[in-house]
């Protein structure tokens, strides 16, 4: 354990916040297809093979499917959740240090508890653990890039890291990706897990970035992008910045593999 660190804390501890109002008196929303990205986007040339030729078939869940996983706290460690600690050697890794918090919450504001949140991302320079990541930015040896948390009753959850930093790829001459965090949502299944990307507050790289402007809908783009949030923030210690994940209804997160609506 790196001694140099303080322990995580909830973040709600710094400033008591109330529950998200709801979004609706439930009842089922329909789908707006309009916020979605087409499957095929030229500027993104990563979606010209990707992308589907023929219509999309519906198969049937399978049994394993459908019955699992069940996740619970006994099957998270004590530093899953805090990526400052949890691959460090000998010291801190190097970075801006960052807290990320939030709730997962279903299309009527309601909290959903009880859901695993795993999460991975590049280091402060740009580079990701990954043996097909060349990057010239160096590994750091103290930052592994990921962990996971479990939402509490009210869907809360929360983690330390550090800022990403932005890199280049090979799309286009001189393409860069903003800084992001990846984000998985599990369900009751496997068949419910959601990938999406968090984006931060001010970014100048985000609405230059082939994949974020093929999303037409710039309502769904901002529901991507965390704002900074001082009142979470530990003082002399981590900024903060906020994620909301809603897994469906009108101000659904943008999910990419669910293209077609949630």
């Amino acid at each position: 354990m790196n001694a140099q660190a303080p322990a995580l804390r909830d973040p709600r501890l710094n400033r008591p916040e109330p529950l998200a109002p709801p979004l609706g008196d439930g009842g089922f929303f329909q789908r707006d297809r309009s916020i979605h990205p087409p499957a095929y986007a030229p500027g993104y040339k990563s979606s010209v093979l990707r992308s589907p030729r023929q219509s999309l078939l519906s198969l049937e869940g399978s049994v394993s499917e459908i019955t699992g996983p069940v996740f619970g706290h006994n099957d998270l460690g004590p530093l899953d959740n805090d990526l400052i600690r949890n691959y460090a050697k000998d010291g801190d890794p190097v970075g801006e240090r960052i807290i990320v918090h939030g709730r997962v919450l279903d299309e009527t504001g309601r909290g959903v508890p009880n859901t695993l949140v795993e999460f991975w991302q590049a280091n402060a320079g740009g580079r990701y653990r990954h043996k097909k990541d060349t990057y010239l930015a160096p590994i750091d040896p103290n930052f592994g890039g990921c962990g996971r948390a479990l939402t509490d009753d009210t869907g809360y959850y929360y983690f330390r890291t550090v800022k990403p930093g932005p890199y280049p790829w090979r799309n286009y001459v001189n393409s860069w990706r903003p800084a992001h965090i990846h984000f998985s949502v599990f369900g009751s299944g496997f068949a419910q897990r959601l990938i999406t990307q968090m984006y931060f507050e001010g970014d100048p790289l985000i609405p230059i970035c082939p994949i974020l402007t093929t999303i037409p809908d710039k309502d769904a783009l901002d529901r991507l992008v965390a704002p900074l949030d001082l009142n979470a923030s530990a003082p002399f210690d981590s900024l903060a910045y906020r994620f909301d994940i809603v897994l469906r209804g009108q101000r659904s997160t943008y999910f990419e593999n669910r293209t077609a609506g949630n």
